[in-house]
């Protein structure tokens, strides 16, 4: 079985996530490829997309937000992406033993008494009228049957565990800022989420393992796992096994992969880019070890953006007064500190409208 090194795997994941050449692919193409993007943070969506696509317009995903093409939801890990409606609808059932159980995996003291098929049934009896609320606003109105659970734990468990929710624009909108509104999906988008399939071959996680690949493979099981959150799919992965073909990666883990899928050569240049904070190039795997050194490996989790420099994570970065600064994690070199200067020029304009294109990369630490 041929092993993949860690830069082959490398140069992989950057094509597959649109990172080794920006793609001339449309905001609605991108997210559907990517099979979402994590946008708990509802800025970052667009310098993440910024990063992938040839000459990417925000107002274009924007409209796509507020035409509801594409939606702000909780889905995979129980964390909210931005996702087409479409997968939004073909996917959320297959999430939603996930989505309850994390929810009470943090909260399973302060949930014990609360039956959820009897929360789901006064929740959606509440926002039967269609009209949007905060889950502060959704508690209250459902919270008397259980007056001694906090707002937190209910407000969780009713729009990420046991409602199909969305959190309506003008969060997630450009430049805009707003707090969370959530309204029932099928009110959103017109139709209820697809039922999930009585079929032990699990046709919905075939889906969901084809998607994965086609944007993060070469990648284990484990990997799957780790993006979707969702336990439960070896069924899927034994279903669509014929179609794939096998790698070894140097800790010999098993590696699946789509048989026509890009595999670029190892030595192919990367360019420097610049990843929004919780980019899911680096959180959709278990095994980040293709990207991220070990020793860094926390700051994806914490929050940072981070800068690669031929394909790998060297440096975080933030905005201070309009301008982009850069702080390297180790040495680099003349010619890369010039590159990183030169993306984080494109970056600083594209996020100041072209009014400003200033970016400090800090003296090496």
């Amino acid at each position: 079985m041929t092993v993949l090194d860690t830069r082959a795997l490398n140069r992989a994941t950057l094509a597959r996530q649109l990172l080794l050449d920006r793609a001339d692919l449309s905001a609605l193409d991108a997210v559907r490829h990517l099979g979402g993007l994590q946008a708990q943070e509802p800025q970052e969506p667009f310098a993440g997309l910024f990063s992938r696509l040839r000459d990417f317009d925000p107002a274009e995903l924007s409209e796509l937000v507020s035409g509801r093409q594409v939606v702000r939801t909780h889905l995979m890990r129980r964390t909210v992406h931005l996702v087409t409606g479409e997968d939004a609808l073909a996917w959320r059932s297959r999430h939603d033993a996930m989505l309850r159980q994390k929810v009470f995996g943090v909260y399973r003291s302060e949930l014990a008494d609360v039956d959820p098929a009897e929360l789901a049934e006064a929740g959606r009896a509440v926002m039967a009228d269609g009209e949007p609320r905060t889950m502060t606003e959704l508690v209250k109105e459902v919270g008397g049957r259980w007056p001694d659970v906090g707002v937190r734990p209910l407000g969780e468990l009713l729009v990420a565990g046991v409602l199909s929710t969305v959190q309506l624009p003008p969060r997630g909108l450009w430049r805009q800022k707003a707090g969370v509104r959530n309204l029932l999906l099928a009110t959103w988008l017109g139709r209820e989420a697809d039922p999930l399939p009585d079929d032990p071959s699990d046709p919905v996680g075939q889906v969901l393992v084809r998607r994965y690949l086609a944007a993060y493979g070469p990648a284990a099981s484990a990997d799957l796992r780790a993006w979707s959150g969702v336990a439960g799919l070896p069924a899927a992965v034994a279903a669509v096994r014929e179609e794939l073909v096998s790698f070894r990666d140097e800790r010999g883990r098993v590696l699946l992969d789509l048989p026509d899928a890009p595999r670029p050569d190892a030595d192919t240049p990367a360019p420097v880019r610049f990843l929004p904070a919780f980019d899911n190039a680096i959180l959709g795997y278990h095994d980040r070890s293709r990207i991220i050194d070990d020793a860094h490996k926390g700051l994806s989790v914490k929050g940072e953006r981070v800068v690669l420099v031929d394909g790998r994570v060297r440096a975080t970065w933030t905005v201070d007064a309009g301008a982009v600064v850069v702080s390297p994690l180790s040495k680099l070199s003349g010619e890369d500190r010039k590159a990183v200067a030169d993306e984080g020029s494109a970056m600083a304009s594209f996020l100041s409208d072209r009014e400003c294109d200033a970016v400090r990369v800090r003296d090496d630490l």
